[in-house]
């Protein structure tokens, strides 16, 4: 069986890059890494400004052109798609270092389709596929205890999140304040959230928040080799041109095989990712063990590729000026979320052993 993306996957792919290539490249990027802390122009309304993390014309873009409504039913104004399509989103925002709360917003949409009532879902799902509100999905805490670093939770309208601490279910959480959390990935925005309003989703069984959080992980994942797969195609280009001893230092061999090996790498991750959002979406069997071993993959090119981007542009790679650093410290921090390599490899073996 051939297994390949749809044209209308690729469109998804193509109209998000072209987007980030011509309105929001990574000059763009450096502005919102440099604006002033996460608490600046933070008024919780949607479409916040880049000191808030999330400039507006780039929000903008991700609800006229679908990136918000990806998973959301029609029935609410979605465009009812899938994983594979929310996972090749995901992956040219990665490769684009995009900041901005598209995948909370995309999570949260997904637990009120899956989790909400009736209600819930009339509200939320219309708003959320518009980009009129901004959600969050939260990994760590609860709402009863407090949750430590949510991304864009500052400017989040609705917050999924554990109701409490080791109990199942979900809640939706509005109306947190918010403290600005610090993060040396100045691509996304942290914010701690305490106190607020909690409205259960009714249909947020054990199964369903693992199901989540096999979507966040598979997100995750897809975000990691679309920054593998960038930091190695920059490298490339620059050690194609680059000379030492009057021949490019791409065509040394220790140079040469190295990245031969991450390009090997980077493409046995993307596969992965793809098949894990396919995994998930259909509900297949063994769809566990394709998400773990898709993060495992993830996380391991995501750091070589990026440390690598770093090395191999020589002394200017190391510099505040040159764009590796946010590659890197992106791909750190993404890293650790929804299972750090050590823990996606225990996975792994619990789950073949």
């Amino acid at each position: 069986m051939y297994f390949a993306l749809t044209d209308t996957q690729r469109e998804f792919d193509r109209a998000v890059r072209d987007y980030l290539a011509q309105r929001f490249d990574l000059a763009a990027v450096r502005e919102v890494v440099e604006s002033a802390d996460g608490a600046a122009g933070n008024d919780g309304a949607a479409g916040n400004d880049g000191a808030a993390g999330n400039p507006a014309s780039l929000w903008a873009a991700a609800g006229e052109q679908g990136w918000l409504a990806v998973t959301v039913p029609e029935e609410h104004d979605g465009l009812g798609l899938g994983l594979v399509e929310a996972q090749v989103i995901a992956r040219a925002l990665g490769a684009g270092v995009a900041p901005g709360p598209w995948r909370g917003t995309v999570l949260a949409a997904e637990a009120v389709r899956l989790a909400g009532s009736d209600a819930q879902r009339a509200t939320w799902l219309p708003r959320l596929a518009a980009g009129e509100a901004v959600g969050a999905f939260a990994s760590r805490g609860s709402a009863a205890g407090g949750l430590p670093a949510v991304e864009y939770g500052a400017i989040a309208d609705v917050v999924v999140a554990p109701a409490e601490d080791g109990v199942p279910g979900l809640v939706l959480l509005t109306g947190a304040s918010a403290t600005p959390v610090g993060s040396y990935d100045g691509t996304t925005r942290l914010a701690g959230l305490t106190g607020g309003s909690a409205e259960p989703l009714p249909g947020a069984t054990v199964e369903v928040a693992r199901g989540l959080a096999d979507r966040a992980t598979v997100l995750v994942a897809a975000d990691l080799v679309g920054v593998a797969r960038e930091a190695l195609s920059r490298t490339v280009a620059y050690d194609r041109e680059r000379e030492q001893f009057g021949v490019p230092v791409g065509s040394f061999q220790a140079i040469k095989h190295a990245l031969a090996d991450l390009h090997v790498g980077v493409t046995m991750a993307e596969h992965a990712a793809l098949y894990a959002s396919y995994a998930v979406q259909e509900g297949l069997a063994g769809a566990e063990l394709a998400v773990a071993v898709a993060k495992a993959k993830a996380n391991d090119v995501a750091l070589q590729s990026t440390a690598a981007m770093i090395q191999y542009h020589g002394g200017i790679g190391y510099t505040w000026e040159h764009e590796a650093h946010f590659f890197y410290k992106r791909a750190r921090r993404l890293a650790g979320q929804w299972g750090d390599l050590r823990t996606a490899r225990e996975r792994i073996a619990a789950l073949t052993m």
